[in-house]
C-alpha cells in the first residue's frame, strides 16, 4: 500500500539538506530529492537508514541484537538516522522481545519505523509502544496512473495488473517486472483444462507450481480470483477481477455450478492453510490439483 515508499520518504524528509529556507522546510516536509542525503538513501547506501528485513521466513533475534549494537552509537552523519524494520511481523518472539527495550527508550535522534501487515501479527507489547499509521489500499485509478505515467506500462497492461495487485504499488511493480501477465494466463489455462488432463499432466502442474515457491502465493490467489469471477459472473459482473477476460468468463461460468466452484475455492484455501502448517509443498499441491480436477 505504499508504507516501505512513504518509509523512505520520511527518511529523507527527516535528513533533506535542500531546502534553503527554514520556514518552507518546516511547512512543506517534502523531500527536495536531489541533496547529497536524499540521493544517499534513495540509492539505499545511507549508513544511517538502516533497512532490516527478515531472513528466511522470520526476523531473527541476532538481527534485532546487532542493531541494538549499531543503534546505540551515534549517527555517523544524519540529523535523524532511520530504521525500517520492514515485515515486522515476521520477528519471532525472542526477537519482538529483544526490541522492546529500543521502543522504549529509543536513542536520541533516532527513529524506528516497523512495518507490517496487520496490528494482530505482532506482540500487543510492541503495538503498545508504536504509534499507529494505518494505509489503505491505492485508489485503481491512481494505482494504474502510476504505472502509466512512473513506469512506463501500456494503459491495457496497466489495468490487467491493478486489478491482481488489490491496490499495492509494490506489488504492482513486482508482477510487471516478472512479466506476471503470461503467468496468469497460463495459470488460468491449465485452471480450464484440469477435468481433462491424464493424472501425470495433473501431477507435472502440482510440481510445476512447486518449483517456483517465490510466486507460489500469487500463482494460488490468480488461481482463487479466477474461480471467484466464475461466480461472480454471474451476480454481478461489474465486480470481475479479470476484466479483460469478461467473454471467455461469462461463458465458462456456465459450465459449472456455484457450489461446485466454491468447493474449488475451499480446496486451494485447504492446501494455502496445509502449506503454512508445515505440509511438505509438493504433496500439498498435486493433492490440490488432483482434487480441483475430480470436483
Amino acid at each position: 500500500m505504499g508504507k516501505k515508499s512513504t518509509a523512505m520518504a520520511f527518511a529523507m524528509a527527516c535528513n533533506c539538506a535542500g531546502e534553503t529556507s527554514k520556514t518552507i522546510r518546516q511547512e512543506t516536509n517534502i523531500p527536495c530529492g536531489r541533496c547529497k542525503p536524499c540521493l544517499k538513501i534513495e540509492a539505499g547506501n545511507h549508513p544511517d537508514i538502516i533497512r532490516v528485513k527478515p531472513s528466511g521466513p522470520f526476523i531473527k533475534i541476532d538481527q534485532i541484537r546487532s542493531l541494538c549494537q549499531t543503534i546505540a552509537m551515534k549517527p555517523y552523519e544524519a540529523r535523524r538516522r532511520v530504521v525500517i524494520i520492514s515485515d515486522a511481523q515476521a520477528m519471532n518472539p525472542a526477537a519482538s522481545n529483544a526490541l522492546l527495550k529500543m521502543l522504549e527508550e529509543p536513542p536520541a535522534r533516532t527513529i524506528l519505523i516497523l512495518l507490517a501487515t496487520h496490528t494482530s501479527d505482532l506482540l500487543p507489547t510492541i503495538v503498545s509502544r508504536c504509534q499507529q499509521l494505518r494505509f489503505k489500499p491505492i485508489s485503481s485509478r491512481k494505482l494504474e496512473s502510476v504505472l502509466v505515467r512512473e513506469h512506463g506500462l501500456a494503459a491495457d497492461d496497466a489495468r490487467i495488473i491493478t486489478t491482481m495487485a488489490a491496490g499495492s504499488l509494490s506489488r504492482a511493480l513486482r508482477l510487471h517486472q516478472t512479466n506476471w501477465i503470461n503467468r496468469r494466463n497460463w495459470l488460468i489455462n491449465e485452471m480450464e483444462t484440469l477435468s481433462t488432463a491424464s493424472v501425470n499432466r495433473l501431477l507435472a502442474f502440482g510440481e510445476q507450481l512447486s518449483k517456483n515457491k517465490k510466486d507460489l502465493q500469487d500463482s494460488l490467489e490468480v488461481m482463487t480470483s479466477w474461480l471467484r469471477d466464475l461466480v461472480v459472473s454471474r451476480l454481478n459482473p461489474e465486480r470481475v477481477v479479470n476484466q479483460d477476460l469478461a467473454p471467455r468468463i461469462r461463458q465458462v461460468s456456465q459450465q459449472m455450478s456455484i457450489d461446485v466452484l466454491v468447493e474449488k475455492i475451499d480446496t486451494i484455501q485447504a492446501a494455502q492453510n496445509a502449506i503454512q502448517a508445515g505440509t511438505n509443498l509438493r504433496l500439498a499441491l498435486e493433492a490440490m490439483v488432483l482434487r480441483l480436477a475430480k470436483i
